[in-house]
């Protein structure tokens, strides 16, 4: 199955997303956007940011572990 974007005039959505609806799940499947992707994705934006001003603290592989035992 493939997957693609695409963005729709407001003046046809709703008449898009009739059409996708008689199809069944199996051949479409109406695949939103959700919240959960954007939030990381400005997340991820944030720390790439962090990182490329030089403000981002890092820590090694030994520490990183420590702090995993601590947790667990």
């Amino acid at each position: 199955m493939h997957t693609i974007q695409l963005k729709i005039s407001e003046k046809v959505y709703d008449k898009f997303i009739w059409l996708l609806s008689k199809f069944n799940k199996d051949e479409v499947e109406i695949v939103s956007e959700s919240a959960d992707f954007n939030g990381t994705k400005d997340y991820l934006q944030q720390e790439l940011n962090e990182i490329e001003s030089g403000k981002a603290n890092f820590i090694s592989q030994q520490e990183f572990e420590d702090r995993l035992n601590e947790i667990a």
